[in-house]
């Protein structure tokens, strides 16, 4: 009787313990829906440059360098504010910060349309690229503490690194029939409006932390702070069942980076930043200089441009949702794979399109594989110094990381701007990107990867 009533009291304990698992809110994907809506708002304000610059050119005369220079002033800004914008996330959180840089950044791309001068142009471009420096430091901070350990790569993958997918999706098309129906001005008075909305939402429904929510209780924060399901030792045993692959990833043990300086003195940050920058360089190049060699070497309209365009980014869209769960359940958390995945099938991509026929389908399928692989490692690089850094240092780490890789969007049109100048085919630029991505491949491979997350 004692051992029926004992029976009962944990059957009933056990289906209290489920009601509670039942009631716990999600609250975090809502916040990631507000990340992904801000930062596909930022990354169109920062891109839809490349799409105008056909109709800017007709207006003003530029060479291929001074157009790639305009592009570039944008990520000398963005690379200046990444580290000082850790410092203020430590201080104020980041429900205080990101509305403000959005706000910044807004205001700079409504001025954008109302130049008249190329040099205008510049300058405001640089001024956009301060103004953005500070979003994603904040953005991947707030995944950083919003999302269990389990789940961050996949956050990454479709809220930080799929909006950037989403973006360069949508906005060829909008950007072309702005520019037909009201002019290239009129591209930057439009796109300057989200921002100003976005950021209201931000202030009033993301807290810098789950525990400061009101719209999320205790089971989803006591969730959220949970470790994987898969313990810590299960996780080693299984990472060290890897056994010659588990050599070529470096899998070991890593001390944790407690301290800024530790950051600062971490050879596989440095080689993240590294390996970053180096593919940005590619990024950063498709979608600086793919409408243009469309239009001028492919000779398509700009309304089939403006289509074509998107393509890499739809398959960059899947590629990072795809590769942020490869890293998160495939790997069991191992973010090297993804990235090297990433580094080779580009380089054996950038020679096919040197390569490709004159075949609309082909290129196509092409672009879109293109930007399938080359973001299938984004979340990669972006959670790796999550699994090394603590909640503390995380922004410092993350901080480097952008601002060193950034500095390939700031080297990227410049370098392919005086290639096209000087060898006059589009040919030269993207061996220039192959060869950014055999480099990336070669850092990436040096990195350690910790076996224990």
């Amino acid at each position: 009787m004692i051992e029926l009533e004992e029976k009962n009291s944990n059957d009933a304990l056990a289906a209290e313990d489920k009601r509670i698992e039942q009631k716990k809110t999600k609250y975090r994907w809502v916040v990631l829906l507000i990340i992904m809506t801000t930062y596909l708002i930022q990354y169109a304000d920062r891109s839809n440059l490349a799409i105008v610059l056909p109709y800017l050119r007709q207006e003003y005369p530029i060479s291929n360098l001074e157009a790639g220079l305009l592009m570039s002033l944008f990520f000398l800004g963005y690379v200046i504010t990444q580290l000082p914008s850790s410092l203020l996330y430590r201080r104020f959180g980041t429900r205080t910060i990101v509305p403000i840089s959005v706000v910044g950044f807004s205001i700079f791309t409504y001025l954008i349309g109302t130049t008249h001068s190329a040099f205008a142009i510049k300058w405001l471009r640089l001024g956009l690229g301060l103004a953005e420096g500070p979003t994603p430091i904040g953005i991947t901070t707030t995944i950083n503490n919003w999302f269990p350990p389990k789940e961050k790569a996949t956050a990454i993958g479709i809220g930080y690194v799929g909006a950037t997918m989403i973006a360069p999706i949508i906005i060829p098309p909008l950007c072309v029939w702005i520019m037909v129906n009201y002019g290239w001005r009129s591209v930057f008075h439009w796109f300057a409006i989200p921002g100003f909305v976005v950021s209201i939402i931000w202030y009033l429904w993301v807290r810098s932390r789950p525990e400061e929510c009101p719209y999320c209780n205790e089971a989803e924060i006591e969730y959220i702070k949970d470790t994987e399901s898969i313990s810590a030792s299960n996780q080693t045993k299984l990472h060290r069942s890897l056994g010659w692959l588990g050599k070529i990833l470096r899998v070991k043990k890593i001390r944790q980076l407690e301290k800024s300086k530790d950051v600062f003195t971490s050879k596989d940050i440095w080689l993240t930043a590294i390996g970053y920058m180096l593919i940005l360089v590619v990024n950063n190049g498709m979608i600086t200089w793919i409408p243009s060699y469309l239009v001028t070497e492919k000779h398509y309209s700009f309304i089939k441009m403006g289509f074509m365009s998107a393509l890499p980014w739809i398959g960059g869209f899947l590629g990072s949702s795809v590769g942020g769960w490869l890293s998160d359940k495939v790997f069991v958390k191992l973010r090297k794979p993804t990235m090297l995945i990433t580094s080779l099938m580009t380089a054996v991509l950038m020679a096919v399109l040197i390569n490709i026929p004159e075949n609309i389908t082909v290129i196509g399928i092409t672009l879109f594989t293109i930007g399938f692989f080359l973001q299938l490692g984004y979340p990669g690089f972006t959670a790796y110094p999550m699994g090394i850094a603590n909640k503390a240092t995380y922004p410092t780490a993350i901080a480097l990381v952008n601002s060193v890789g950034n500095l390939g969007g700031f080297i990227s049109p410049i370098v392919a701007g005086f290639l096209l100048d000087t060898f006059q085919v589009y040919s030269a630029t993207f061996v220039f990107f192959g060869i950014a991505a055999i480099l990336s491949f070669a850092c990436v491979l040096l990195i350690d990867e910790p076996e224990e997350i």
